[in-house]
């Protein structure tokens, strides 16, 4: 590398921190002023506890969110200021082109890539896990802490003939009511077997069926059985019954893809939702060379207005990124749609802008 490409990587990476640096401050207090109420309700809950348990992983959370935003601010800003104060111009003069200028960018994003798909793989979800966990405890109302609490009518393929069916079920106390599971052989019933009340025991991982009835069902007569208490097993855990978005949000992308493929197995129709959040994981990181390129194509030459200019287009850009990266998330989360296609909608959107600004600027 020269001394040039060091001394652009150097500013890119500074510049890059600072916005970040400036951002962060910005949603905690923010997130403070919502939040103080909660945390003066709690006469058990101590300072190092919220330090610890949420702003610590609050601030990585939101560093990872805030990666993009404030990569294409750091990078519409200093270049605006090379660009204004005709270092540019000189760098043009030496023979140097576009395509070369563009070297130590890519290094730049390179980095930032590599660490924001880390993060998104594998620390933020561990963070998370515990950032939620605090907010379950200390700060959701009764409401929210019922609606994470209960699942109501849930149903389940545990096999390719074994169905499961649950009225309601308590995540906490591992309880629920109105329990079937159905064999089936082809569209045959085959057996039956249904309870009041059902508990989960995680020392063994055993079932306990209270005033539970089965039924066997053969081709010229049907055989009941009856009883007040049975203990058996069944492939699948409380934790299958939390199907929410949010649960998927806290897993690492190893054990997310376990999760997926263990459902699929179990034949769950709609699995968008966990895929929208897996390929989101990738897509996110990637970004960072579109919207480097598209940076750098806007503020590279010298315009009427200077660095506002070019940071207000910059914003309304972003803006529009974000805007069609939700829609992506909420079309792909819907059943039957490919959600990898609009997970990366906004990418392959905004990649076709930096090629055309590319070679836009190239001329």
């Amino acid at each position: 590398m020269k001394i040039i490409d060091w001394y652009i990587l150097k500013r890119y990476l500074v510049t890059f921190l600072f916005t970040l640096l400036i951002l962060i401050p910005i949603a905690i207090a923010i997130d403070v002023s919502e939040k103080i109420d909660n945390f003066l309700e709690h006469t058990n809950l101590g300072l190092e506890e919220i330090l610890n348990d949420y702003y610590k992983n609050f601030i990585i959370y939101y560093a990872n969110t805030f990666m993009p935003l404030a990569l294409f601010i750091a990078v519409i800003l200093f270049t605006s200021k090379l660009s204004n104060n005709t270092e540019i111009i000189a760098i043009t003069n030496a023979k140097v082109s576009f395509t070369r200028f563009l070297y130590p960018y890519f290094i730049g994003a390179t980095l930032v890539t590599i660490i924001s798909l880390g993060m998104n793989h594998f620390v933020v979800p561990n963070s998370s896990k515990v950032r939620r966990g605090f907010e379950k405890k200390y700060i959701n109302n009764a409401r929210q802490k019922n609606d994470l609490k209960f699942i109501s009518d849930f149903s389940l393929q545990l096999t390719d003939s074994t169905y499961i069916y649950i009225r309601n079920y308590n995540i906490e106390t591992n309880a629920g009511y109105n329990f079937t599971s159905e064999t089936y052989d082809g569209l045959e019933l085959k057996s039956k077997l249904s309870s009041d009340n059902l508990r989960y025991n995680s020392k063994d991982s055993t079932f306990s069926l209270t005033n539970w009835r089965k039924r066997l069902i053969y081709k010229d007569r049907d055989s009941i059985f009856s009883g007040n208490k049975i203990d058996t097993v069944f492939n699948f855990t409380p934790r299958d019954l939390i199907y929410k978005s949010a649960l998927s949000q806290e897993m690492p992308s190893d054990e997310l893809i376990r999760f997926i493929d263990l459902s699929k197995k179990r034949g769950v129709k709609n699995l968008n939702a966990y895929l929208v959040e897996l390929h989101k994981r990738t897509s996110l990181p990637i970004a960072s060379y579109i919207l480097t390129i598209i940076a750098v194509a806007l503020a590279f030459r010298k315009r009427r207005g200077g660095t506002g200019v070019n940071l207000a287009i910059g914003i309304g850009i972003m803006f529009l990124y974000v805007f069609f990266m939700k829609i992506g998330e909420v079309l792909g989360s819907v059943a039957g749609v490919n959600s990898f296609l609009y997970v990366w909608i906004p990418n392959i959107m905004f990649g076709i802008i930096s090629v055309y600004l590319y070679w836009n600027a190239r001329k």
